[in-house]
Order: C-alpha cells, then structure tokens, then sequence
C-alpha cells in the first residue's frame, strides 16, 4: 500500500496542460528568483546562529551545507526539467514512489515553505527595526516588536510584511516577480558592499580556535544555516509557468545555487575576520544555545560590560560593519536588508501556494485551494489562507525555532526528490531527459545520505516535531485525502477541479 497509487509521468503532464498557470517566467527570472529565495535570513541573519554552534568552522558548515544542496540541485533539475508542472517534491514522489509517500512530501513541504517564510519575516523584523533605532536614536520597546519567546508580546513588523507580501502574489506571479528582480539587485549590491569592505581588513587571528565546539558544532551549524539555501527548490515549484522549462528550469536551478555559494562564502569570512565569531559560553565555559534564555542573559551581561558579540546581533552584517568604523555603511546594510528580505518571504510562500495548488487538483485537498482568480489568474484562496498562517509564525515564534522546524521539512522532501531520480532512471530509462544528473549512481546516493546526517544534526525537539507533523499528516490523508484522491477513484487524469462534475476516468490507477 505505501508505494500504491502511482500517478504516470504522462498523465501528470496531460492534467497540468488541461489546468494550466501562465506562463509567463523567462530563464533570467528564474535566477534572479531563486537568488532573492535563497539569499536571506541564512547570510543576513542566522550567520549569528551559525557563529554560536560553530564559532569560525561556520565557513566549513556553509561549505557542508552547500555541498548538499548542490547534489540535490542538480536531481532537482533532471526531475523539473523531465516535469515541468507545479509541485515540486510532491509531484515527483507522485510519480515514482506513489501518492502515500507524495502526501508526507506535500505535508513537509508546508515546513519548509511556510514555516520558513515565517521565520525570515521575523528577520526582517529585527533588520527594521535595529535600522530605525541606529538611524534615527530612538530605543524601540520589545512589546510590540518580539514574539512572547524574546521577552515580547506580538512581533507587529513581521506580520505587517507577511500581509504585504501575500497581496503581491495575488495579484500576479509576473508582477511579483518584477518587484522580486529589483530587491535581488539591492541585495546583491548589500552584499557586494559588504565583502568590499571586510574582507581586504581580515585578521586571520578571527579563525583561531577555528571549530571551538568541534565537529559536532559544525555538523550542528551546517543543519541550521541549511535553511539559508532552501530556496533554489522554490524555483522548481514555478515549472509550471515557465517558457521553455527544458532549458530555463536546469538554468535557473543551478545558476542561482552558484551565484549565492560565492556570496555566502565570502560574507562569513568577512564576518569572522573582522569581528570575530567566537561562541558566547556561561560563567562556566558550558556551550549556550542559540535562541535560549541563558544565552540572552548571557548577551545583556556582555552589553552591560561594553561587550558584544556577533552570536548576540540580530543584524549580523550590519552590525558588524559599525563595529569596524563604517556606521552609515552599516545602516545601509540595514536599509538594503529590510528592502531584499521580502523577495525570500515572497519565494516562500509563492512555493507553497503551487504546492497546494497541485496537491487539491489532485483531489488530496480541498478544490476551494486550486480556485484562480478570474482577473490576477493566480491561485487566490490559498495565497491568502498561506499568508494568514505566515502571519500567525511571524508574530509569536523566533527566527531560529522556526528555521530549524523548516528544515526538518527541506531535507525530508530533498532526499524524496533524490531517491526519486535513482528509482525512475530503472524503471523508466528511456523517457527524454532534457536535462540529466551527472554520474546519478554517485550524485543522489550523496545526496540521501547528506540530507539524513544533516537531519540527524538538528535538535532533538526539531527532530520529534517533525515526527509530530509527519503524524498529523497521515491522519489527515486517511480522514480526508485518501478518499476523495482523483488517482485512487480511478481517474488519474483532471480536467477541472473547479468544476462540479467528478473527473473523467481515463484508466484504472496503477498499483505496486
């Protein structure tokens, strides 16, 4: 039964032309949305969590974690250039491994998607915010600007962006994309400005104790900063409004991975040879937690002191640019961050909306979730629905709890995508293949095993939430999806799920 239901790779495609979003995503776009996805919160903000767990080796944990995006980018490519239709992990899990297992890769998906975009609003929040406060000396109170976790009442800025964001997707996939490209060149000329001016001034003796907390805090580091890639996957999920996908997906998914591994790489040495990245440890040496109470004790005592510490910034880049003499850089380092984080917020929760989108017009969800707006030609309902829980994250939760719950998600759904370009190089061998994984026997077996030891790295209590989820989830596919599923009642291809009439049988669904 768990690998039963599989939906055929040519039905796949006849339901995605009978249903079909526009297409209107050129290659350029597409990289430049897969930078503004993966460029965020992971070199803006949590390079200051990074720090904490792994001191300097952060330089070797953005390498691990780039290494395994790398292979899965390039299994992600085959599968989005061979099924070029909305979905993602969840259509291709479809495809190869049947609907139970596509049903736990869509579920996990809402923690990368949304759940992620909740947690870079909650960046985004602090860049503001710590912006307005060095701009113009004012001290903001924390009430109305942290989550209840950070000694707040309600983050406000994070769920004001959340909002925003939702009504540029619905009204259009190009607009939004436009919008997205012009933030992705303020990012970039940030980050530009900031490798300018930090690196030519590195002191090497910033790398010295270079893994304080040894390889199990780079291993640690490298599964939390993990989410700082996540985006190229969003890309893919935009396959079904691309022109000439064959070409532009592979483009698109590789070359934004390549453009933001440069970037990463030299922002954390800038960082670590300037100011340092030593971790902040407790009266008694004892390693502090990223997020934790006794850390942020630990920071106000520092602060107190005339002491500070990247592991206490939430504006990492920013602030360590004021702390080499460049404070009206800083600043615009601030300004340029508050700008450029809404294009990841807007990749996130475009990816999870196409998600959704395809998941109801396969019957596993309800078909109010695949309506198009009749004048935006966007996926309305859902859009709004995501942005309402992206809104709720945004304002109770802190940014390094919910990056670590994405990731549970991501690398659930990468090693699916993985497994599923191995099993269907056997059992569909001959099927075209614009685009073809190198050395596939050695690149997606990577691929799994880098995703599971990253898995196995994250927390404890991420790692039992996850399980939580993945058992909510199946409750779910069995109260709801498993009997209302278009494949399981027989007809695997959809013509409209708008429509009152039931689907069209086409043939009975393939069993395994």
């Amino acid at each position: 039964m768990i690998f039963g239901r599989v939906k055929p790779l040519d039905a796949i495609l006849a339901t995605a032309e009978k249903k079909s979003l526009h297409r209107s995503l050129g290659a350029f776009q597409l990289t430049m949305l897969g930078v503004g996805a993966i460029i965020g919160s992971g070199i803006f903000v949590l390079t200051a969590e990074a720090a904490q767990k792994a001191g300097p080796g952060m330089m070797l944990s953005f390498v691990m974690a780039g290494f395994v995006c790398a292979v899965a980018a390039l299994c992600y490519a085959e599968m989005a250039a061979m099924v070029p239709v909305s979905g993602s992990a969840y259509t291709y899990s479809y495809a190869v491994m049947g609907e139970l297992v596509a049903w736990l890769v869509g579920w996990a998906l809402i923690l990368e998607y949304a759940v992620a975009a909740g947690a870079v609003s909650v960046s985004w929040s602090g860049y503001v915010v710590g912006l307005i406060e060095h701009a113009a000396g004012i001290d903001i109170p924390v009430t109305f600007v942290l989550g209840p976790f950070d000694g707040g009442l309600i983050n406000l800025p994070a769920m004001f962006i959340a909002g925003l964001v939702t009504w540029l997707l619905v009204v259009g996939t190009k607009e939004s994309a436009t919008i997205n490209a012009i933030l992705v060149a303020i990012k970039i000329s940030a980050l530009a400005l900031f490798v300018a001016l930090s690196v030519p001034v590195m002191n090497m003796e910033g790398f010295t104790p270079f893994a304080p907390l040894g390889f199990a805090g780079i291993s640690a580091a490298a599964a939390s900063i993990f989410f700082a890639y996540v985006g190229f996957d969003a890309v893919s999920t935009a396959a079904e409004e691309t022109q000439n996908p064959q070409r532009n997906m592979p483009i698109g998914l590789i070359g934004s991975l390549a453009i933001c591994t440069i970037f990463y790489i030299l922002v954390a040495a800038g960082v670590i040879g300037t100011v340092g990245a030593q971790p902040v440890v407790g009266a008694g040496g004892e390693a502090l937690a990223p997020g934790s109470k006794a850390l942020s004790d630990q920071c106000a005592l520092l602060a107190a002191e005339g002491r500070e510490a990247i592991s206490c910034s939430k504006e990492a880049l920013a602030w360590s640019l004021r702390e080499i003499g460049w404070p009206q850089i800083g600043n615009l380092i601030g300004l340029a961050a508050g700008l450029a984080l809404p294009s990841v917020i807007l990749m996130m929760m475009f990816g999870q909306t196409r998600i959704f989108f395809v998941m109801a017009r396969d019957g596993l969800l309800p078909k109010a979730f695949s309506k198009v707006h009749p004048v935006y030609k966007t996926p309305h309902f859902i859009t709004i629905v995501t942005g309402c829980f992206v809104a709720i994250f945004a304002a109770f939760f802190p940014v390094g709890i919910l990056a670590e719950i994405s990731n549970s998600g991501t690398l659930f759904a990468f090693a699916a995508v993985s497994i599923a370009v191995l099993a269907l190089r056997r059992t569909d061998p001959h099927r075209a293949r614009p685009f073809r994984t190198p050395a596939v026997k050695l690149t997606a077996p990577i691929a799994i095993l880098g995703c599971l030891y990253l898995f196995w790295s994250l927390g404890d209590e991420t790692k039992l939430m996850f399980l939580g989820w993945s058992t909510i989830g199946l409750i779910v596919y069995f109260a709801y999806g498993r009997k209302r599923s278009h494949v399981g009642r027989g007809a695997i291809e959809v013509y409209e799920v708008d429509d009152d009439a039931p689907p069209l049988p086409v043939q009975p669904a393939t069993e395994q």
